[in-house]
């Protein structure tokens, strides 16, 4: 004898239910407490902001910054702000490849998973061309080489606490890269060298977020604003047009949203999407960013 109706109705009902749960348990993301988030570029302006923020909601925040005064300074001063104990600290000079290795591989060692990425750590505008420890232009290597060989250190881990992400920070500054002079050797100028290393890290957040579908892993890239009050727009001699809270709230919105849970390989304005430049969107050009990238920090 078969189940009264409204029993199967129930049934029906309830199997649904659990099968959401289930769905929810494997897709989303987990309440911002129970997340580990690894931000670089924590000790100033935008960054301080956005750990502060993450730490307010309870997230085991992990600051990276290259000066140890500083990086010490800011964690307590957010943990007395927030009353946050879950803080920890990172040092390392994104100048140095060998530098970002030996990150990737503290980290690894204290954290099996990681819940979120944000690329924030960058250089601004500097007249003079200047090289990283490798030999390369310094904007591109810190702003691009860096987060690009970061990223791919630390996948083992964002695997692992999938359903993740991956933000990086862009600017609506860009420039197209010149594949003869990528390093800037014969046409440097200060915005120029910043504007294509943002260029590279969006190109980068297409490709990758591609190839990490099938992981569970969203990548995204945002510009969180234009000439906001941080050092490096007070260094570059330009007045602010805003302030660097609205940038960290882009931040922490890609970071936490649960709307983005779906969404992956896009360029935001602040916390609206947006569109790049057009060699963002050139297969043939991310293709050889891509081999020149994994040549020029060693990845296998």
């Amino acid at each position: 004898m078969g189940l009264p109706f409204l029993n199967l109705n129930r049934y029906a009902l309830l199997l649904v239910l659990s099968i959401k749960k289930i769905e929810s348990k494997h897709h989303g993301m987990k309440e911002v407490a129970d997340q580990t988030i690894l931000l670089t570029g924590a000790t100033d302006g935008i960054g301080e902001i956005t750990a502060r923020k993450l730490a307010e909601q309870g997230a085991h925040l992990l600051l990276h910054g290259r000066n140890p005064e500083k990086l010490e300074g800011v964690s307590t001063k957010i943990q007395e702000a927030t009353g946050n104990d879950t803080i920890e600290t990172y040092l390392a000079d994104f100048s140095a490849l060998a530098n970002v290795r030996q990150l990737a591989e503290d980290i690894l060692n204290d954290h099996n998973s990681l819940d979120v990425l944000i690329n924030n750590a960058g250089l601004g505008f500097e007249d003079e061309r200047q090289e990283s420890d490798d030999g390369y232009e310094l904007r591109f290597a810190v702003n691009y080489l860096a987060p690009f060989l970061l990223t791919h250190l630390l996948l083992p881990a964002l695997k692992k606490a999938a359903p993740s992400r991956i933000i990086n920070v862009s600017s609506a500054g860009q420039h197209p890269i010149d594949f003869d002079d990528v390093m800037l050797e014969n046409n440097y100028t200060a915005t120029r060298a910043y504007r294509q290393s943002k260029l590279a890290l969006i190109m980068f957040t297409i490709d990758l977020a591609e190839r990490l579908k099938e992981d569970n892993i969203s990548v995204n890239s945002l510009h969180p604003g234009t000439y906001l009050d941080t050092k490096m727009v007070r260094e570059a001699d330009i007045n602010p047009l805003g302030n660097a809270e609205t940038g960290a709230e882009a931040e922490v919105y890609l970071a936490t949203a649960p709307e983005l849970k779906n969404v992956t390989g896009k360029y935001f304005n602040k916390k609206q999407q947006a569109r790049a430049l057009d060699q963002a969107y050139k297969i043939d050009a991310r293709q050889k960013l891509w081999k020149l990238s994994k040549e020029w920090t060693g990845l296998k």
